[in-house]
């Protein structure tokens, strides 16, 4: 489970519902501490470096050890820089983090789902589209395009 910003910033009502849920559970009662603990650490990481943190997750934290997820290579060179700074902070909050991992992978984007435009002929176009496989010269070069114009005009007729 990824702990980012946005998953943070849940609405009021939906963050309330996801807990009541997890109680509900005992199996998954246990893991709201956990997930509520890890929620504070990645709030608390990107408070103290917020340009860089927007694209960095935090994957885990045991024993002291924090292991980060960065897209790239050049963020990973620049947040291992800060890493003091990061230390710093997260200890004045309260963290004991003695030390960070950092791993570079490539996040999962937000599925974004374009629309798919549907290609609509009239039924004139259909008719050209008819003639045009009629008058075409059936020779062994057209035989595809035929076919294929063929099964179209078929297609756009039944719909």
């Amino acid at each position: 489970m990824r702990f980012n910003s946005s998953n943070i910033s849940l609405k009021r009502r939906g963050a309330v519902g996801a807990t009541d849920f997890l109680r509900r559970d005992d199996k998954l009662a246990a893991l709201l501490p956990a997930i509520e603990r890890m929620a504070a650490l990645q709030k608390d990481c990107a408070a103290a470096l917020p340009s860089m943190f927007q694209f960095c997750e935090i994957l885990a934290f045991e024993d002291g050890q924090l292991l980060l997820s960065t897209p790239n290579a050049s963020l990973a060179a620049k947040l291992k820089q800060q890493v003091p700074k990061l230390q710093e902070t997260l200890a004045r909050r309260g963290w004991q983090v003695a030390a960070v991992k950092l791993k570079v992978q490539m996040m999962k984007p937000a599925e974004i789902k374009e629309q798919m435009r549907s290609l609509s002929l009239t039924e004139a176009a259909v008719t050209a589209f008819d003639e045009l496989s009629g008058t075409l010269e059936a020779s062994p070069q057209n035989a595809t395009l035929i076919a294929a114009l063929r099964a179209m005009v078929a297609r756009r007729r039944t719909v």
